[in-house]
């Protein structure tokens, strides 16, 4: 495991920001497994080796000694990490803030969470984590823009989303209570006999869709995050993190809400940008990714957790000058 060092003597301007966040409890948990193996990381520093090319192509520039010893050095990541509570409300009153420029944050519960002031110009990276079943940890691909039907922490649903009407009947809402209304005997169904002569025929409207509506419009019903997760799970499995896979079914609960609405706002700021760009100019995009981890034990522990979540930052920080 790569050592976890305290950013006792501030952060150095040039370290890359890092933003990890777990939820709150929920349910049997007390206190949420994913928090607990992300709260250890909190105001922490790692350190990535330099990109080699970044050594190899100074031919034709002046490089003064004191410029060759910082390339030379390892480079701070430096993680804030940040507990969010298992709320519709409270990721959509959140991740935009987190994607700001410069990123606005909210004040911890825990006054020894305090959070260091955010970059200026964004996190360089944002990872999310959160708790699934037992099993291998999962590293997601694709976040959902609707189908979010289970009630949240506080016993509420996603907001309700109108689809357009040529979407309704595709709609799996929509075949759900079909099905249930055949079951209940009120429809003709080829085969099974009618509900009894005289018997109330109650017609069950179509549970409304639920996800993301007003401001999100223009986003497709899936994203994907930027990551080559595919390489990353190769990488972890080279360097002995073996239960991990990749996944295209991120839950349609409040992992895959908070993933969603982390790549559409990073998306989202990327807009103004492409509309502005100088030709042959990189644009900045924050990369997103999420990770489900099991219960406590099951079968991986807090620390193993937590190791592998420092390998994901290590790997995608170290990848940010490569072509």
């Amino acid at each position: 495991m790569p050592p976890i060092v305290p950013a006792t003597d501030g952060i150095d301007p040039n370290a890359l920001r890092v933003l990890v966040t777990g939820f709150g409890p929920w349910g049997r948990y007390a206190e949420n497994p994913s928090w607990l193996a992300v709260k250890s990381l909190h105001n922490t520093i790692l350190y990535k080796d330099p990109p080699a090319e970044l050594l190899l192509h100074t031919e034709n520039a002046i490089v003064t000694d004191e410029m060759e010893e910082l390339l030379r050095r390892p480079q701070q990541i430096h993680i804030t990490a940040l507990e969010i509570p298992v709320s519709y409300q409270a990721v959509l009153g959140t991740v935009p803030g987190l994607h700001g420029r410069p990123p606005v944050l909210p004040s911890p519960n825990d006054p020894s969470f305090a959070i260091p002031p955010p970059p200026a110009n964004g996190y360089d990276f944002i990872f999310h984590v959160g708790v699934a079943g037992r099993g291998p940890l999962r590293i997601e691909r694709i976040g959902h823009k609707n189908g979010y039907r289970m009630k949240d922490g506080d016993g509420e649903y996603a907001p309700i989303v109108h689809l357009p009407k040529d979407t309704i009947g595709n709609d799996a809402e929509a075949e759900l209570a079909r099905m249930e209304r055949m079951l209940a005997g009120t429809i003709d169904v080829p085969g099974l006999p009618m509900a009894p002569s005289g018997a109330e025929v109650v017609d069950i409207p179509p549970a409304p869709n639920r996800g993301f509506g007003k401001g999100y419009e223009t986003f497709a019903d899936e994203l994907s995050t930027e990551i080559d997760v595919p390489k990353l799970i190769v990488h972890l499995k080279e360097n002995g993190i073996d239960q991990v896979y990749s996944s295209m079914d991120a839950g349609h609960y409040l992992c895959d809400f908070i993933f969603y609405c982390s790549l559409a706002e990073a998306k989202r700021l990327v807009a103004p940008q492409e509309k502005f760009k100088e030709r042959n100019t990189p644009i900045k995009s924050t990369p997103v990714l999420f990770m489900h981890c099991p219960p406590v034990d099951q079968p991986l522990s807090s620390e193993q957790v937590t190791d592998a979540i420092q390998r994901v930052i290590l790997w995608v920080c170290g990848r940010f000058h490569q072509p």
